[in-house]
């Protein structure tokens, strides 16, 4: 049972991470209809740049956590936000309105290309942050196991959590959400009666850049080694939680990080953790091909 509870926490803490990565797929697609297939780079430029300002930071000076933490994920939202409306920018809205593979193919380069960069400007090499937010609680003892809950942990799902509250409420009850709801339903309709698309489209890119920076930073803290290569794994890990959820449904892409982690935890736990990718991707076979629409999706969606 320990151990169980111990598989549960961990499986969690990763859910809530794929989790706000799968967000930024789900709302591309919702709106614009194409897999943005060079989010999961745009992931791994968050955690390069909360990497970065944690070393300026040391190098200045700033060692209290708190708020060393605030200015890293103030830092990473804001530059990581800004390489999501570049490429909305420069890569997808020159594109839109063109036949269907286009974008397709420019995600996929665009996927590469950012890869590539990193791994120029900042090598190969893995790189690696000391621990940052140490210490924990240890919940409950039984056969010389603990179970223990990290203060990282504690600390990655409270801002998950929090940040899916301000979403939701962004998405409900403001200008921008309803301008998203119905660009979603109709973009021609929307531009019809006001909304700016353009505009709504970056904001999208924006925030999903934005929430994938966030899960860069949670990533950097609680591995502790970072490489150019993590994007694509993660990418496809989340997109694999987003189809699983419901592709192009809110609450679907979290539900989809949550499974996928809590699958990745107990299959590593219980068998083995050369397999644990396999696993996950196998929801993904599974999930197309007797249920494409995703636990939450909606089967009136066409889009692709």
């Amino acid at each position: 049972m320990a151990y169980f509870l111990q598989q549960l926490i961990n499986g969690v803490t990763l859910g809530a991470i794929y989790g706000l990565i799968a967000i930024g797929y789900t709302m591309v697609y919702g709106i614009i209809g194409m897999i943005n297939f060079a989010h999961g780079e745009i992931y791994m430029i968050g955690a390069f740049i909360s990497l970065i300002a944690f070393l300026v930071l040391g190098a200045m000076g700033v060692t209290y956590v708190p708020l060393a933490l605030f200015l890293v994920l103030i830092l990473a939202m804001g530059f990581t936000a800004l390489w999501g409306w570049a490429v909305e920018r420069l890569a997808y809205r020159p594109l839109r309105g063109s036949f269907r593979l286009a974008p397709l193919i420019t995600a996929i380069g665009m996927s590469i290309l950012l890869g590539n960069m990193v791994q120029i400007l900042q090598g190969a090499r893995v790189k690696t942050l000391p621990p940052t937010v140490p210490g924990g609680l240890i919940l409950m003892e039984a056969d010389s196991f603990a179970v223990r809950l990290s203060f990282l942990q504690i600390v990655i799902v409270a801002l998950t959590v929090v940040l899916m509250i301000g979403f939701t409420w962004l998405i409900k009850n403001t200008s921008l959400g309803r301008a998203q709801r119905a660009c979603e339903q109709d973009m021609t309709m929307a531009a019809l009666i006001g909304v700016n698309v353009d505009r709504t489209i970056s904001a999208t890119f924006v925030i999903g850049a934005a929430l994938a920076a966030v899960a860069g930073l949670m990533v950097t803290l609680y591995y502790g080694v970072i490489d150019f290569y993590i994007g694509f794994l993660a990418g496809i890990k989340a997109f694999t939680a987003a189809v699983l959820g419901g592709i192009g449904s809110l609450p679907g892409a979290m539900l989809g990080g949550l499974l996928i982690g809590l699958i990745e935890a107990f299959w590593s736990g219980y068998f083995t953790t050369e397999y644990k990718d396999v696993a996950a991707f196998s929801i993904l076979v599974l999930v197309l091909i007797f249920r494409p629409t995703g636990l939450l999706g909606r089967p009136e969606i066409e889009k692709v």
